[in-house]
């Protein structure tokens, strides 16, 4: 199959004007000039998607496919009020309502160009919707208790669990991992378990770390609205916590979680430099969520000094329960004009930066870029075609600049993984939203009443 359009975007090197790509096999074979292209490869099957840009497809570094049908529930609170009333809903819906909301999720991460995403779930509700979807990814299955009686029996049901898991999905795309939630919700032995396991099986690691302001203020001070209301909703309400006098992430450093060879920390917003030497000198990487926690009230990540220290960062969307969509788009914009904003012209981002950090920066993170996260001949065909020929984009003289200012996704004309077309003309190949629509309409009249 030749793949062809106005530009042809690397990532690893400077854009084609006028180029294609030719896919075999799920792998990229070839890239080049259009003419030589079709010139070397006559008897293809060809696709021409016009003033369009082919380009890698967008990693997203965290999101919770289950949370989907919460978009628009809980919309105008602040952090911790909207994650107590999440909480208190969660409750609502049954085991199949978490399944319909996980295929809304993985249809909208496919539509929206995403062809990898990491994703955490404790229900194991997105393993069904990632297994069917045809995305590559990560799901990591979370586990928290603040009680050190029960850290033995959690590990062990985490570990059955990814073992049912990882039964369940094709292992060459979907890899398994484990997820201890938070350092507000985790007792710091299981840090020191989890430590342990993945030290022995190589499995990769993600942490909720340092995204708020009332999270840094229990793990140092011992006293904020999370972690006390948390606590009570989540029954550990009579859990000893006694202040740590550290940050977050010092914290977690203590219990030897991030020595270990593949973790992810997601957010990091709440951080200094101290903190921020520790996740570089540990080699951690960072899924930076930028409209989510604007939206929420999070604060800003220090992502310059991230970059400064050679982090690996890439973009996460966090669900639609906290960021309302699943856009890509929206994600590079807002992220790259927000550091723009706090930055000046000491840290003036490029759109280019940004689409490198959505694509490239993701595969890194997640330690798959030797697959994915650049058009190269020898990766595989994780690939999507983004229309730049609308009013609002024309005329077009950058073309990551216009991917960044110009595009939504609603623009995304094709997605493909592995060298399968998953998404094309308007329609899901893999997954069928007429199937969950009536179910999701009950899922939203539980959440609502």
């Amino acid at each position: 199959m030749l793949l062809l359009a106005r530009y042809v975007l690397p990532v690893s090197s400077a854009h084609i004007e006028d180029g294609g790509v030719l896919v075999k096999d799920g792998a990229i074979v070839a890239v080049g000039p259009r003419a030589e292209m079709l010139s070397a490869h006559p008897d293809e099957e060809v696709r021409d998607y016009g003033l369009a840009a082919l380009m890698p497809g967008f990693i997203d570094l965290h999101t919770h496919f289950e949370y989907s049908a919460f978009r628009g529930v809980v919309d105008d609170l602040p952090y911790t009020q909207w994650k107590l009333q999440v909480l208190a809903k969660e409750a609502l819906l049954d085991d199949q309502d978490w399944r319909d909301s996980s295929i809304l999720g993985a249809i909208e991460a496919i539509r929206s160009g995403i062809t990898t995403f990491a994703d955490i779930s404790d229900s194991g509700a997105s393993v069904d919707a990632a297994a069917r979807s045809g995305l590559r990814g990560v799901l990591y299955r979370e586990i928290s208790t603040m009680d050190k009686r029960q850290v033995e029996a959690e590990m062990a049901s985490a570990i059955a669990d990814m073992d049912l898991w990882r039964a369940k999905v094709d292992d060459s795309l979907i890899t398994i991992g484990i997820a201890p939630h938070s350092p507000y919700s985790c007792h710091p032995t299981l840090f020191q378990a989890v430590a342990d396991y993945v030290a022995e099986t190589d499995t990769p690691v993600a942490i909720h770390l340092a995204g708020s302001k009332d999270e840094y203020d229990f793990v140092k001070y011992g006293s904020s609205m999370l972690g006390q209301e948390f606590r009570d909703q989540a029954g550990w309400s009579e859990m000893l916590w006694m202040p740590t006098g550290v940050s977050p992430v010092q914290y977690l450093h203590q219990w030897g979680l991030m020595e270990v060879a593949n973790v992810m920390a997601v957010h990091c917003v709440h951080v200094d430099d101290a903190d921020i030497d520790i996740l570089a000198s540990n080699g951690v990487a960072i899924a930076h969520c930028p409209r989510c926690n604007l939206k929420l009230g999070m604060g800003i990540a220090p992502l310059h000094s991230f970059v400064e220290k050679d982090i690996c960062v890439g973009i996460g969307t966090d669900s639609p329960a906290s960021n309302s969509t699943i856009d890509f788009f929206d994600e590079m914009r807002v992220g790259l004009l927000t550091q723009r904003g706090i930055g000046g012209e000491t840290a003036y981002y490029t759109g280019q930066r940004f689409v490198r950090m959505a694509t490239l920066g993701g595969a890194q993170a997640l330690k798959i870029d030797h697959l994915v996260g650049t058009i190269e001949v020898g990766k595989r065909a994780d690939i999507i075609a983004v229309d730049l020929s609308q009013n609002h984009q024309v005329p077009t003289q950058d073309p990551y600049g216009a991917l960044v200012h110009t595009a939504n996704q609603e623009d995304v004309l094709m997605t493909m993984v592995d060298g399968r077309i998953l998404f094309e003309e308007g329609r899901v190949t893999t997954l069928d939203p007429e199937e969950i629509s009536d179910a999701l309409e009950r899922v939203r009249v539980k959440l609502r009443d």
